[in-house]
């Protein structure tokens, strides 16, 4: 009976993770898409850059991208699963393969698209960590779907808002330190 209880704690432990995972990728997806979409002019810039697209599906992509991570950010936070989570860890997967494309090709230079308009961030292993990181918890979303009390949602919303924050300020820091002011 211990054994059940213990398991049963873990499974609950580890869908509150995965559940603190969608709160965490749906405030980075949502500030994302609102930045770039503000910053639209630069987007098609950044999704050049890559060198993954042909020219002729460039400005579709920029146009489609800010709204998809959108909507995808705001059908986590609303618990839209599982196609939600599906969707943003396609996105985030996507999104680590093609900045290894780049890293490997010698292009770490390039910026990541992040949603910064105004600092440029250059992609690194970091970055393909942080999402391959993100997507592997949003996995637990999939893999464990018990009920939630509305303590766990408090908890998962103060984690997810935690995550995205530490996320955010250490890629407003990666930022900075590439910026040539930083250089003086």
């Amino acid at each position: 009976m211990a054994i059940s209880g213990a398991a049963s704690g873990l499974t609950q432990m580890l869908a509150l993770f995965g559940l603190t995972g969608c709160m965490a990728v749906g405030l980075l997806f949502l500030t994302a898409g609102i930045a770039q979409w503000r910053h639209r002019a630069l987007l098609p810039g950044v999704i050049a850059n890559y060198r993954l697209l042909p020219a002729s599906l460039v400005g579709p992509a920029a146009m489609a991208l800010p709204l998809v991570e959108v909507a995808t950010g705001a059908a986590l936070l609303i618990g839209l699963h599982p196609l939600a989570v599906v969707i943003a860890m396609a996105l985030l997967l996507l999104f680590a393969g093609a900045m290894a494309v780049n890293i490997r090709r010698g292009r770490g230079h390039i910026d990541c698209g992040c949603g910064h308009g105004a600092l440029r961030h250059p992609i690194g292993w970091s970055l393909v960590a942080r999402n391959a990181a993100l997507a592997a918890l949003l996995g637990l979303r999939l893999a464990f779907t018990p009920s939630f009390t509305a303590m766990d949602m408090a908890t998962a919303l103060a984690g997810g808002i935690a995550i995205a924050l530490l996320c955010l300020l250490f890629q407003s820091l990666s930022a900075l330190t590439a910026s040539p002011l930083h250089r003086r």
